[in-house]
């Protein structure tokens, strides 16, 4: 699950996310907008906030950082979260630079 382009996996809540949960149509794809506005509307599931309210926005960051960065591992980044708008790499983007993620030697 994706939210700001930041991949989290969320297994160990599989009673919320998992096939047949409640939330499980936030699974598989960066649902920011649907975490924003507390939404399973499909047209939510997307990585677009435009337009969305200054109360929505303080309440997606507030989920951001209490519920997913806090519960579950962040695992990657969506690839808008490491383009530019061109679609080219964004050179600048290193993983092991973002907050809260940590090198993983066991491969």
């Amino acid at each position: 699950m994706a939210i700001k382009g930041v991949v989290f996996d969320v297994t160990k809540g599989k009673e919320f996310y998992g096939k047949g949960a409640p939330y499980n149509a936030l699974v598989g794809k960066d649902s920011t907008r649907a975490v924003a506005k507390m939404s399973l509307d499909p047209e939510d599931l997307t990585h677009d906030t435009a337009g969305l309210t200054k109360e929505q926005l303080e309440s997606l960051d507030r989920i951001f950082t209490g519920t997913y960065k806090a519960k579950y591992p962040i695992v990657g980044y969506t690839a808008r979260h490491m383009l530019n708008e061109d679609g080219s790499p964004n050179k600048d983007f290193k993983p092991e630079d973002q907050p809260h993620f940590t090198l993983n030697d066991e491969l």
